[in-house]
């Protein structure tokens, strides 16, 4: 407890500066306004969906820059300033003429500039003020994303029948920037930072005060680093179609566009149990151990969504079922880049291993989007996902034992 009495502000900060960053927002807003711009503009869902596919790309090619400016000057710093421009930029959509190119052009700018408000910074400074409840304090940090799960698809589509600034797809995205620089950045302006090298839980720095942990060019020549990426690669390719045209595939089993909304509120729900409930078990037991079964279950799901007739309660026991190895996945990624490699350059290694989740989660949409539009379902492409899923499962079986802090080192330059 005094891990969360010491850290809990910064903590606090971090988990809202996740849900209101470049990380939930833009994937959550794009399953509310797909329909109707499909609908207005006549594009193609592979058309539309590949808008976020250029922004995952150019933000997962970013991750390891920015990953390594938070090792170098902090991440406070980065945090804030790329929060502001990521808000900044999510509003411009309002004044988007019916121009592929513009779009296309819209999202690569949210890339350019949003990668440092998702958790390649927030789980930084998380994961310095806390050892013993790391998997825990990592789950709550990533609750971030659930809440923006549960609440922009219902804000999204609240905006979009004109409940706030206008109406149509449009007005969707000035709304939910109010959230990245009206909320988030004023609370982590106020709260969020890392600890001070007298305030940082023993364990965490050496004997002259550096902190612990692998080189980037050490990590990246093990084995363990490659086998969380592809893991991660498997993963993120089979979940982030799925999440994108979910409510795509609810209409398919002929419900509405509604009750498509609610069954992502139950994905969204199940991200965040996936996460506070993965988070605990990572702090008792060994992580790859407890990831077989989270991340094996929705190769079920995958079978479950096929087809165009399955009842609404099929439907959301798939959605709890995909969230929750969701949720497992992002604790993955922050949990297993601090304890296999350590602090010391642990935002330049996360970014790298952010690369694989942000650049599968990217393309996984256009694919799915362009296997509905040759084929008039998502039923081949589930195929393939639950496969992958169950890959994914099972390669960090081969990561071993975690290493000692002798095993990691110390840094040769102590971090900001």
């Amino acid at each position: 407890m005094s891990e969360f009495k010491r850290g809990g502000p910064v903590l606090a900060s971090g988990m809202i500066g996740v849900a209101c960053g470049a990380s939930p927002i833009p994937f959550n807003v794009l399953p509310a306004v797909i329909g109707p711009m499909h609908a207005e503009l006549g594009w193609s869902f592979f058309e539309i969906s590949l808008g976020i596919t250029i922004f995952g790309v150019i933000g997962a090619m970013l991750a390891p820059v920015f990953g390594a400016a938070a090792d170098r000057w902090g991440v406070r710093r980065v945090a804030l300033l790329s929060t502001a421009a990521f808000g900044i930029a999510f509003s411009l959509f309002t004044f988007m003429p019916p121009s592929k190119t513009i779009w296309f052009l819209l999202w690569a700018i949210v890339g350019l500039v949003g990668i440092g408000s998702t958790p390649v910074t927030w789980s930084r400074a998380v994961n310095m003020w806390f050892v013993k409840n790391r998997g825990l304090a990592l789950g709550i940090l990533l609750i971030g994303t659930s809440i923006a799960g549960i609440l922009v698809p219902q804000i999204a589509r609240l905006a979009i029948d004109g409940a706030f600034i206008g109406s149509g797809w449009r007005a969707a995205f000035p709304t939910l920037a109010l959230l990245p620089l009206f909320v988030a950045l004023p609370l982590a302006y106020w709260l969020f930072r890392e600890p001070r090298p007298e305030e940082r839980p023993a364990g965490l720095s050496g004997a002259n005060g550096m902190l612990i942990g692998m080189r980037f060019g050490e990590a990246v020549k093990g084995y363990k680093f490659w086998v969380i990426w592809l893991s991660i690669a498997c993963v993120s390719m089979a979940f982030g179609g799925a999440f994108i045209n979910m409510v795509q595939i609810t209409e398919l089993h002929g419900f509405s566009a509604a009750e498509g909304a609610t069954v992502m509120s139950v994905l969204a729900t199940g991200i965040l149990f996936g996460r506070l409930f993965t988070g605990m078990l990572f702090d008792r037991f060994w992580a790859p151990g407890v990831l077989v079964p989270i991340l094996s279950a929705p190769a079920i799901s995958c079978w479950l969504l096929m087809g165009t007739s399955s009842p609404l309660s099929t439907l959301m026991v798939a959605a709890i079922l995909l969230g929750f190895a969701a949720g497992a996945e992002s604790d993955l990624i922050a949990f297993l880049a601090g304890r296999y490699f350590g602090l010391a350059h642990y935002g330049k290694i996360y970014g790298m291993l952010y690369m694989p989740f942000g650049v599968g989660s990217a393309i996984s949409p256009a694919i799915y989007g362009a296997v509905r539009d040759a084929t008039g379902s998502y039923d081949a492409m589930l195929v393939v996902a639950s496969g992958l899923f169950l890959v994914g499962a099972l390669l960090p079986l081969l990561l071993g034992r975690y290493p000692t802090p002798a095993d990691l080192g110390e840094a040769e330059v102590a971090p900001a």
